[in-house]
């Protein structure tokens, strides 16, 4: 016989499922979701619990009259290099891309439920469970936490480095796995990790900033994991800590800077220290800093190819939004572009690689928003045009799809490839098509898009019902074929 069953929103419109007792709720939730016209989502049971959705409606104890909530949950993508992780709905994982970089989880699939957040290094992921567990996979540097699996509990943050992780407890200590040289084991300041507040990280290493402002760090000496030569300046007065590749910088309450790690790539302030005075705000690219003072002014330091010389262009960098954290600073591997308060963009640094704009600055201003790939940069206008510069193949031509780029609302990037995504939910590629460049092989599908994520050579893209659609090359996650029922 047949059990009637209401399946609600928690908009309050609902949904009526007549259900055979054999019936998986996969299917209850499915039907549901076509006649409410929704997205994906996980079924809790009438006291609120959830339902596994391989379970049968009998297995369930499920009995006519029942009232069953579909509760819609963001799907998210993180990736690593060559791979994606998408978090979806109803809190299961799926992953695809290279194996050895955290495409394949099937040895740890059974306990990627009920997943709360999902974090990922160059080669490893590491999600979060709703009971505050921690399960990784992928490269042993980083997907393999058995060694510290019983200390982690009551996760309430993860941070990633290249090739290690580390995790904030709720009680204020840190956990650490992953390489040990870089960053994996802390055990040397494990006394001193008391009160965290929040874990920063470069390639290599981890500063810790602790209630009331002490800093702690560990990993690669050379790369940040050593602080001995500032750790007289970050006693008790840090307001922040900036993270770039290879070094760190700490804001500190006088409005001073404390830098430390590769000198050349922004571990040493010595050149610029005496500018350094009323910072409100510190930003980074791989390999630079640069810092907004109080008046407007921006200092910068570290690599030059990096941004970290910015003095043919210092007179046009008093009004740089540096509130608008990663969109208004880009920084790709040879140059450096800046977004202006009046929506003008700066660049220096290598002049095939972006840091040449004149012969697009005319038409860059009421720019909004700045990405790169490795050599090239994009921006788009306030009225939803796109301007492209730099290295033609890497994405700085983008003339081939110039008329289709309107009204853009954000763009993505791979390696050597963008995409914009539209304000119709329809999405423009451009750049190298072996990194997603070329997306005409799914383009019927790429429509309804709310978010992309790029990693090195692919994207994916999310679509308004939950789907996701993948393109690019196939060994970094564009092909996600082997997990579409998942991702459907």
């Amino acid at each position: 016989m047949a059990v009637c069953l209401e399946v609600a929103l928690i908009s309050g419109k609902r949904a009526k499922v007549e259900a055979e007792p054999s019936w998986l709720l996969e299917r209850v939730r499915n039907q549901a979701r076509c006649t409410l016209g929704c997205g994906s989502g996980v079924l809790l049971g009438p006291s609120g619990d959830f339902l596994a959705k391989t379970a049968s409606v009998a297995d369930a104890g499920l009995r006519t009259g029942d009232v069953l909530t579909l509760h819609i949950g963001e799907v998210r993508v993180a990736a690593t290099q060559r791979a994606f992780a998408a978090l979806l709905a109803d809190g299961s994982v799926a992953t695809w891309g290279d194996p050895n970089g955290g495409g394949e989880s099937g040895h740890v699939q059974a306990r990627l439920q009920r997943v709360r957040e999902i974090q990922a290094n160059d080669e490893s992921f590491a999600a979060i469970l709703q009971d505050g567990s921690v399960v990784t996979w992928g490269c042993a540097d980083g997907g393999d936490s058995e060694a510290v699996q019983e200390r982690l509990r009551d996760v309430a943050a993860i941070q990633a480095a290249g090739f290690a992780f580390a995790a904030l407890l709720k009680d204020g200590s840190v956990v650490t796995w992953g390489d040990p040289v870089n960053g994996g084991d802390c055990s040397a300041v494990q006394r001193e990790l008391v009160n965290v507040q929040k874990i920063h990280a470069t390639k290599y290493a981890f500063a810790a900033l602790l209630e009331g402002g002490p800093v702690v760090t560990w990993g690669s000496p050379i790369f940040g994991g050593d602080s001995t030569p500032v750790q007289m300046q970050l006693g008790s007065n840090v307001k922040g800590v900036m993270a770039a590749g290879f070094a760190f910088a700490a804001l500190l309450d006088d409005g001073s800077v404390a830098a430390w790690g590769v000198p050349d790539t922004g571990g040493d302030t010595s050149s610029v220290q005496d500018e350094l005075e009323n910072v409100r705000q510190i930003q980074a690219t791989d390999g630079a800093f640069a810092a907004l003072l109080e008046d407007g002014a921006v200092v910068t330091w570290g690599s030059p190819e990096h941004g970290g010389d910015s003095s043919s262009v210092q007179h046009q960098l008093q009004a740089v939004i540096l509130e608008q954290l990663r969109q208004a600073i880009q920084a790709n591997e040879g140059a450096f572009a800046a977004l202006c308060s009046n929506g003008a963009v700066v660049t220096w640094g290598v002049p095939a690689y972006g840091g040449d704009s004149a012969a697009v600055q005319e038409q860059l201003m009421q720019a909004q928003q700045l990405q790169c790939t490795e050599s090239a940069f994009a921006a788009v206008l306030r009225d939803g045009r796109v301007v492209t510069w730099g290295q033609p193949g890497a994405g700085g031509d983008s003339s081939a799809v110039q008329k289709q780029l309107e009204n853009v609302q954000c763009i993505q990037a791979s390696y050597t490839a963008f995409a914009a995504l539209r304000a119709d939910g329809t999405v423009v590629t451009w750049g190298d098509p072996a990194c997603g460049g070329d997306s005409r092989g799914v383009r019927e599908q790429l429509t309804k898009v709310k978010h992309i994520a790029g990693n090195q050579g692919a994207f994916a893209a999310i679509r308004l019902d939950g789907s996701i659609v993948t393109w690019g090359e196939v060994d970094s996650g564009g092909d996600s074929s082997a997990v579409r029922d998942q991702l459907a």
